[in-house]
């Protein structure tokens, strides 16, 4: 049996480093979901997602939010 080999997840992919800047808690539901998708938890928190058009249309969304890098 083989087993197929994991590959990182930034090979050959364009990735974005989104960081939350402000909190969620005073927000409209659909901004909060919209967080939630990209992957971020807390303030502060960053995660690394894939340079999508569905992604920066959710980055559009809560960019009052989020900060984008690179």
């Amino acid at each position: 049996m083989s087993k197929k080999a994991d590959k990182p997840a930034a090979a050959g992919k364009k990735m974005i480093r989104v960081t939350l800047v402000k909190g969620t808690t005073q927000t409209i539901g659909k901004h909060r979901e919209c967080v939630k998708g990209l992957g971020l938890r807390h303030r502060q928190h960053t995660v690394e997602v894939e340079d999508t058009p569905s992604i920066r249309g959710m980055i559009n969304k809560v960019s009052y939010l989020v900060k984008v890098e690179g």
